[in-house]
C-alpha cells in the first residue's frame, strides 16, 4: 500500500510491530520506523534483531539493498561501495589509505559504474567517506544502473530548472547554485573550497551542530574547532582568530538540536575584517524563513528535507553569495572541481516538489509554532527549544519579513530518564530519522546522532533524553492531541 502524508498521519509507523518499515512506504524512502526507545538503542548497537528488520534507512547511514547489489557487481565478496564519479572514487580511495593504512582501489564496470573496494580492515574508513561527505549514489541511480539504463535524456534541462527555482528562493543567479547529491555533499564542497583557498588551516563550527557537519571538518579538513557555548561564541571566536589563522567558519541557523542561532550581525564584520568566509546551513529555517545571504558567503543546504517534503529523495546545493566580499575568490575555486552529480531522476523529483514548497512552509511554520506553544505550557515538560525563543534576537536578524520559525521542536520532559523513553514509545506519530516531511516525525535526537559519545554531548549541554519533533502538515489540533496523550500519563488508554 502506498501512503500519502495524510495516510501516514492516520496510520503512522509508531507501534513496535512497525520496526524497520520504510517511511514513507517506498523503496526510495530516506527514513525508517524506529518505534521504541529500545529500537533506537538496538539500531545504534547494531543488534541483529533490529538491523534485520530494516527495509530502508537514511541513505548515508544504512546501505540500501540496491546500493549493496551495485557494490556486489563491482567487487564480489569485498567491502565495496559505488560512487557517482571516478574523481569521487579516487578521493575515497585516498582517504582509506590515509585514515586506515589499508589498500584500496577504484573498480569500474561498463556502463559508467565505479566504486571503491578495500579490505575488511579498511571498511570503516570506506563507510566514513560515504557517510560524512555525502558523495553517494542514490537509490534511483542504483536502480537505473542495475537495469542497465542511463540517466534521463533531459537531465541537464531538469537540473537547470531546479537551479532556477532555487535561485528564485535565494535571490541569486542560476549559475551561483551548485547542485550536489546530498546536503552533506554541499557541506563537503564548501569545505573543499575553503581548504583550497587557505591550505592547512582549521575551520570553526559556530554552535553545536548536526553531528556530521563537525565530523566532516574534523576528518576531512585540517581540523574542526567547536564553539558550542552560544552565549560566548563571539568572544571565543575573537580569542581564537587572534591566535590562529582560520580557513573559514560553519554555522547552522538555527542549530540542531537546540535551535539557537549565533549572533551573525556581530560575528560577520569580525570575520570579514580577518578575511574569513562564513558558510551557513539553513536546512531547518529554510530560505522561505530567513535570508542566509545577509551574512553568509556560502550557503550549504539539504534539499532532502523541507524543499522535497516527501521523504523519498536526496539532494543538496551550495549557493554562492554574489554580495560577498569573497565571491570572486570562492566561486571560481568551486568551478575548478565541481561535478554535476545530482542524478537526473532525483533532480526531477526535487524539481516537482519545490514548486509548492512556499505553500507547505507556511503551514509548517503555523503548525510548528502552535505545537511549540502548547508544549511550552504543559506541566509535564521541563524545557522546550524552538527558534523563536532560543537566542531569538539572533534569529530575527536574518528572518525575512514574512518568515516564521519552521516546525522543528526539541523538548525535555520532567523526570527525563524515565519519562523520555515512555513518552517516545507512546507517541502515535511516525518515529525515525530525518525531518521536514509532510508527515510529523519524532526522534530521540541525541541517541541517534551521538550514541557513541553521549557523555561528550552532555558535556556540551545536549541531554541524552532529548526528543525532537518535526511537525508536519496535518491538522495541528490532531497533532497536539497525539502528543498530549503521550506526555500526559493520565490520558493514556
Amino acid at each position: 500500500m502506498s501512503y500519502s502524508f495524510r495516510d501516514l498521519f492516520e496510520y503512522p509507523a509508531w507501534e513496535p510491530k512497525e520496526l524497520g518499515r520504510a517511511v514513507p512506504d517506498t523503496i526510495h524512502a530516506v527514513s525508517m520506523a524506529l518505534p521504541t526507545w529500545e529500537d533506537v538503542i538496538g539500531y545504534e548497537e547494531k543488534k541483529p534483531e533490529v538491523l534485520s528488520r530494516l527495509k530502508n534507512g537514511y541513505p548515508r547511514f544504512v546501505i540500501h539493498k540496491l546500493i549493496q547489489q551495485l557494490a556486489s557487481l563491482l567487487a564480489p565478496g569485498q567491502p565495496c561501495l559505488p560512487f557517482p564519479s571516478v574523481a569521487v572514487a579516487e578521493r575515497c580511495s585516498e582517504y582509506i589509505r590515509k585514515a586506515s593504512g589499508q589498500n584500496s582501489k577504484v573498480v569500474m564496470r561498463r556502463g559508467g559504474i565505479q566504486g571503491v573496494a578495500t579490505s575488511f580492515a579498511g571498511e570503516t574508513a570506506l563507510r566514513e567517506f560515504w557517510t560524512h561527505t555525502g558523495m553517494i549514489v542514490s537509490t534511483r541511480q542504483a536502480e537505473t544502473r542495475l537495469a542497465g539504463d542511463r540517466d534521463l535524456h533531459d537531465a541537464p534541462a531538469i537540473r537547470e530548472s531546479l537551479r532556477k527555482q532555487l535561485a528564485g528562493l535565494y535571490h541569486c543567479d542560476e549559475d551561483d547554485v551548485f547542485l550536489t547529491p546530498s546536503g552533506m555533499a554541499a557541506q563537503y564542497l564548501a569545505l573543499r573550497v575553503l581548504m583550497r583557498r587557505a591550505q592547512h588551516q582549521p575551520t570553526i563550527q559556530l554552535g553545536f551542530p548536526y553531528v556530521d557537519t563537525l565530523k566532516l571538518q574534523q576528518k576531512f579538513g585540517y581540523a574542526g574547532i567547536l564553539l558550542h557555548k552560544m552565549e560566548k561564541i563571539t568572544a571565543d571566536l575573537i580569542s581564537i582568530i587572534a591566535q590562529h589563522p582560520i580557513a573559514g567558519c560553519f554555522c547552522e541557523i538555527p542549530g540542531n538540536p537546540q535551535l539557537g542561532s549565533a549572533d551573525l550581525k556581530s560575528i560577520s564584520p569580525i570575520l570579514q575584517q580577518r578575511r574569513i568566509p562564513l558558510v551557513i546551513d539553513d536546512v531547518i529555517a529554510t530560505p522561505y524563513n530567513i535570508d542566509p545571504t545577509k551574512y553568509g558567503d556560502m550557503v550549504a543546504t539539504s534539499l532532502t528535507k523541507y524543499i522535497a517534503g516527501s521523504g523519498d529523495v536526496m539532494g543538496g546545493a551550495l549557493i554562492f553569495n554574489s554580495r560577498s566580499p569573497f565571491y570572486l575568490e570562492l566561486k571560481p575555486i568551486a568551478e575548478t572541481f565541481h561535478e554535476e552529480l545530482l542524478w537526473g531522476e532525483d533532480a526531477k523529483v526535487l524539481d516537482d516538489q519545490i514548486r509548492d514548497f512556499p505553500e507547505r512552509m507556511r503551514q509548517h511554520n503555523a503548525n510548528g509554532l502552535f505545537v511549540a506553544e502548547k508544549l511550552r505550557q504543559h506541566p509535564a515538560i521541563e524545557r522546550v527549544w524552538y527558534p523563536k525563543w532560543e537566542f531569538g534576537e539572533m534569529y530575527e536578524a536574518v528572518r525575512r519579513p514574512d518568515g516564521g520559525w519552521s516546525s522543528i521542536i526539541t523538548f525535555l520532559p520532567k523526570n527525563a530518564d524515565t519519562e523520555s523513553p515512555r513518552i517516545y514509545n507512546a507517541l502515535r506519530v511516525c518515529k525515525g530519522p530525518s525531518l521536514g516531511t509532510g508527515f510529523t516525525i519524532a526522534c530521540p535526537f541525541t541517541l541517534l546522532a551521538h550514541y557513541s559519545e553521549l557523555e561528550w554531548a552532555e558535556s556540551c549541554g545536549i541531554s541524552r533524553n532529548l526528543i525532537r519533533l518535526s511537525i508536519g502538515l496535518e491538522n495541528p489540533e490532531d497533532i497536539w492531541n497525539r502528543i498530549e496523550k503521550a506526555i500526559t500519563p493520565a490520558l493514556l488508554p
